[in-house]
């Protein structure tokens, strides 16, 4: 079982949408796929589930949201609680969420506060900076996931410290703007750093009742999205969004594979690109996949669609299905 967070440091990428079309897909593959939403937006959720739905997964009676798991951490009355994650759909019977909850943001406060202590091997402190990780493994054994796809929100701070460091890889969804390019800066010197201090709390900790991460994400690579295609044709950009589009491998190569190189944290796919896909802006398809709740390819006339949409959300698929042979090589 594998953890893949999906992340960029600059919202707007689409990042949401490309995490939820590839985890279909990787379901009809086959794969048990356990969604994540620990971004505080919870666009994830919304996409997954009713209001109705969403609201019950934050009471503290029955609740199962990931806020709801750690909330006793963060109160310091005890562990984590275990619940169990929804199944969205019965048509994708093996697809599962831990909804997300605004109340999550409240989390970064504790793990910003016992960071330290925890590179000193402070058990409490330890229990606070995995809370997340160990439920979400416990969630994992529940449903028998195959992978875990976890959808984290547009930041560096504590939250994602403590996501990314528990994620076997991660993959970086961007619009070729210069907005998503300056993400980038900063993500492979962050990691490196996160690296180093995840060993400090590896080597203080004498335990081994805890079941820790191993605080060494691996770069799969990125997808470009949110581009507009040719008229005429499906095989490019258009000329303004191709401007900033190709300056995108070479900042993900100075930033982010030149950086983690040094730690082993980029995964070799024999051809020296790190360029899983792209997909397009796919306008005003989005809208009808979201209010049926399933993916664009999965919508039909009786979701609303008419005419050349239902061909273009058909097709819609060959845009996702390159990235998910390529995830199905390292899964």
């Amino acid at each position: 079982m594998k953890l893949v967070s999906i992340f960029n440091n600059k919202g707007g990428v689409g990042k949401t949408t490309y995490l939820y079309h590839i985890a279909h897909l990787l379901e009809r593959q086959g794969k048990t796929v356990l969604l994540v939403d620990l971004d505080s937006q919870c666009n994830l959720s919304a996409y997954c589930l009713s209001d109705n739905e969403l609201e019950r997964s934050w009471k503290a009676e029955r609740g199962n949201s990931i806020w709801m798991a750690v909330e006793r951490v963060y109160k310091g009355l005890g562990d984590i609680r275990q619940r169990k994650p929804t199944q969205p759909k019965e048509d994708y019977e093996n697809l599962y969420l831990i909804p997300g909850d605004i109340l999550l943001s409240n989390y970064e406060d504790i793990l910003g506060d016992t960071w330290s202590s925890a590179k000193g091997g402070n058990e409490p402190a330890l229990r606070v900076q995995s809370a997340i990780y160990r439920y979400i493994l416990w969630c994992a054994k529940q449903v028998q996931a195959d992978v875990v796809m976890l959808d984290l929100g547009p930041n560096l701070g504590a939250l994602n410290r403590a996501i990314l460091t528990a994620s076997n890889y991660f993959i970086v969804p961007m619009s070729p703007d210069l907005f998503s390019i300056r993400g980038t800066e900063n993500l492979g010197t962050k990691l490196v750093l996160w690296n180093k201090e995840w060993n400090q709390c590896q080597t203080a900790w004498e335990g081994d009742e805890l079941e820790l991460p191993q605080g060494k994400p691996m770069f799969l690579g990125y997808v470009m999205q949110q581009h507009n295609l040719r008229l005429r044709s499906e095989e490019g950009m258009t000329k303004g969004w191709s401007i900033f589009g190709d300056r995108v491998e070479k900042a993900v190569r100075h930033n982010i594979v030149d950086k983690l190189e040094s730690t082993k944290q980029v995964h070799n796919w024999g051809d020296s690109h790190w360029n899983l896909g792209k997909v397009p802006n796919l306008h005003s398809l989005i809208p009808y996949s979201l209010e049926a709740r399933k993916p664009v390819f999965d919508c039909k006339s009786s979701d609303g669609l008419k005419g050349a949409h239902i061909t273009r959300a058909r097709k819609s698929k060959d845009h996702f299905t390159p990235i998910v042979n390529k995830l199905l090589e390292v899964l």
